[in-house]
């Protein structure tokens, strides 16, 4: 794929926009994501998940802190199970692998007080989760990159947040850890790969020494006329800004994510 093709895939070909002429493979691997929910029932070797991890634990990481864990599913009846947990998406159990994504802090708990000579109380305020949820996701990401470069294909799965309670029994997590998303990774199933979703115009999302709002409903209408375009040619509903409106515009498009605040704090987040 050419740099010229690589961008108007990611922005639509209708969208006015001039490819940059810095270009390197890891670029033409990052804007040739995309998500995959079919896969084949080819296993994903040790190895390919021990390479997996030393790719998330890679990425960046607050002071070094490392406040994120990852649960690797394989057994098939789990997987059902959390695909059940995560609103009934069957890709979860097709997947060969789910790796569960955790904010955790009682690794930091317990050093504090078994290894140290501290009582953990900062660990009670919003800091500690923030980091760690910020450590968690850059964390992932890197995973996903690297799985992508192996020729495998994978799906953030952020549903497992629907039933958090439900899935830290499932996986046994101890108190201090919290499932923040799921990733599904397997080799690819030809025929049910997605292509590459066009994404908002960069004059939207980027902006120079200050930020600016008002231009972004303008914008926003010519992206939901490029994305229309996609979805048409997918199969798929058009409306990308009804979606927006399902999801923010009742308590109802949370679908269960309403009771997060009760739920991390069952789960030892005390988000002072």
């Amino acid at each position: 794929m050419t740099l010229d093709d690589a961008y108007r895939l990611r922005y639509g070909a209708g969208t006015p926009f001039e490819p940059p002429t810095a270009w390197s493979d890891v670029l033409a691997q990052q804007l040739g994501h995309r998500s995959v929910r079919a896969y084949r029932p080819d296993p994903v070797p040790d190895d390919t998940l021990t390479a997996l991890v030393a790719a998330a634990q890679s990425a960046p990481t607050s002071g070094n802190l490392q406040l994120w864990s990852v649960v690797a599913v394989r057994d098939q009846e789990r997987r059902a199970r959390l695909a059940g947990l995560a609103g009934e998406q069957d890709f979860i159990a097709q997947a060969p692998l789910f790796l569960v994504w955790l904010a955790d802090l009682a690794r930091a708990r317990q050093i504090t007080t078994e290894l140290g000579a501290g009582t953990a109380e900062a660990a009670d305020f919003v800091e500690a989760a923030l980091l760690a949820f910020v450590d968690v996701a850059l964390a992932a990401q890197n995973a996903a990159l690297a799985a992508e470069s192996l020729g495998l294909g994978t799906v953030f799965v952020g549903a497992i947040r629907n039933r958090p309670l439900d899935v830290a029994a499932e996986l046994a997590l101890p108190p201090n850890v919290f499932p923040v998303f799921g990733l599904t990774v397997g080799h690819p199933d030809e025929l049910g790969t997605s292509t590459v979703k066009p994404r908002l115009p960069q004059q939207t999302v980027l902006h120079h020494e200050q930020y600016e709002l008002e231009p972004q409903a303008a914008q926003v209408t010519t992206y939901e006329g490029v994305l229309n375009a996609f979805y048409a040619e997918a199969g798929l509903p058009a409306g990308w800004i009804d979606r927006v409106v399902a999801r923010f515009g009742t308590v109802a498009g949370l679908k269960g994510r309403e009771h997060l605040r009760e739920a991390l704090r069952t789960r030892g987040f005390e988000l002072r």
